[in-house]
């Protein structure tokens, strides 16, 4: 199961990975460093922190991507979010949106690369089972979807 499907909707993902990066990079403009440490809530991340989490979401993309494509019926490796986030704190966002782009433009890259039979390529993820590689790149699509849109309402409430 994807659970960033409902993000997606009917917007085709690859539209989505390749406008990212622009989206943020406005983001960020618009809203200028102090606006960048509001949040949604306390407790929650405040944007910087979401844009180092989009960051370091796409070093593990780009390794799942890859090693997807590598090895037959590939297992991914999950990682935990919270403790990638300890670092937050101190990581500047245009440092990681540049990160997230320079990513973003090698997976892009790969991406163009793929053929119809590399999208039904089958793999397991340990905590949502089975699917297929095109699953990924909806996923990479609807997590930036869900994160561009708590940056955005976090724009519109401060």
């Amino acid at each position: 199961m994807n659970p960033y499907a409902p993000y997606l909707g009917d917007h085709d993902p690859r539209e989505v990975i390749a406008a990212t990066s622009g989206r943020l990079a406005d983001l960020i403009k618009r809203r200028g460093p102090s606006g960048l440490e509001c949040s949604l809530a306390p407790g929650k991340w405040p944007a910087r922190a979401i844009i180092c989490h989009l960051a370091d979401s796409e070093v593990a993309f780009a390794f799942r991507l890859r090693q997807a494509l590598a090895e037959p019926h590939h297992t991914i490796q999950p990682f935990d979010q919270d403790a990638w986030a300890k670092s937050y704190p101190s990581l500047p966002a245009p440092a990681a949106l540049e990160a997230f782009s320079s990513l973003r433009r090698w997976n892009i890259a790969l991406l163009d690369t793929v053929s119809s039979a590399d999208l039904s390529k089958r793999l397991t993820h340990p905590e949502r089972g089975e699917m297929t590689f095109g699953v990924i790149i909806e996923t990479m699509a609807g997590h930036d979807l869900n994160h561009l849109g708590q940056i955005e309402k976090i724009a519109s409430q401060h």
